[in-house]
């Protein structure tokens, strides 16, 4: 026997309805996303395999020219590597959402591996540039083209306000800066920049002789620290 009036009958069945609606409605939710992370991930494993194969190979039969009025939104130029973090990702021209959905971004007007200046890089923080919480200064970082490969030493670490753009400024030297947000685990828009400065040690032509031998050849472009 029910005691409740039944107004207070309607009630409680109207707010039992309403919450098993809410907890469909947060489930379905909850999978949508959960399969929109993985749609993500799944779309830049796949652009970073492709991409990196068909780099390679362009590497290998082409004798490619890097100049800034060829480059258009989107296209590769090369790979960044940090060995002692395990970091191995495709850069391509630009830092739109998209570009930095798939892949390391060059901002645009920086300089390019090669060049006199500053190259800078950006990446989101819970993709390719998660692991450089764990850098530091001494690292060696590793930029695949398709002219050549560019080794760098890390030689600051700093976090800056979102504002602050003078770590973008040219510089006089052969430098490169990796950009991402700050701090690493944080839920939502991050209040500051994490920024990683290294300074250009080598360049090396592939192609050529290895080792000492390219040294000695003057293929390998030492650049003083």
């Amino acid at each position: 026997m029910n005691l409740l009036p039944r107004p207070m009958r309607g009630l409680s069945a109207a707010y039992t309805n309403l919450m098993r609606g809410a907890s469909y409605f947060l489930l379905t939710l909850g999978v949508a996303a959960l399969g929109y992370v993985g749609y993500v991930s799944a779309d830049s494993k796949a652009y970073q395999a492709e991409e990196k194969e068909q780099f390679t190979q362009a590497v290998v039969t082409l004798h490619a020219t890097l100049h800034p009025g060829v480059l258009r939104e989107g296209d590769v130029i090369g790979e960044i590597q940090v060995p002692r973090l395990g970091i191995e990702a495709m850069v391509v021209q630009g830092e739109s959402a998209r570009n930095l959905q798939r892949a390391v971004g060059h901002i645009s007007n920086s300089a390019l591996p090669g060049e006199s200046g500053n190259v800078a890089l950006a990446g989101h923080r819970d993709t390719f540039f998660r692991p450089l919480k764990e850098i530091r200064p001494g690292d060696e970082i590793r930029f695949r083209t398709a002219i050549g490969i560019f080794e760098y030493r890390v030689e600051s670490i700093q976090i800056v306000a979102p504002v602050d753009t003078k770590v973008l400024a040219p510089s006089s030297g052969h430098d490169l800066t990796l950009i991402t947000c700050f701090p690493f685990s944080f839920v939502g828009r991050a209040p500051g920049r994490f920024v990683v400065r290294a300074r250009e040690v080598a360049s090396v032509i592939p192609g050529q002789a290895s080792g000492v031998d390219r040294e000695q050849q003057g293929i390998v472009s030492r650049v003083p620290k």
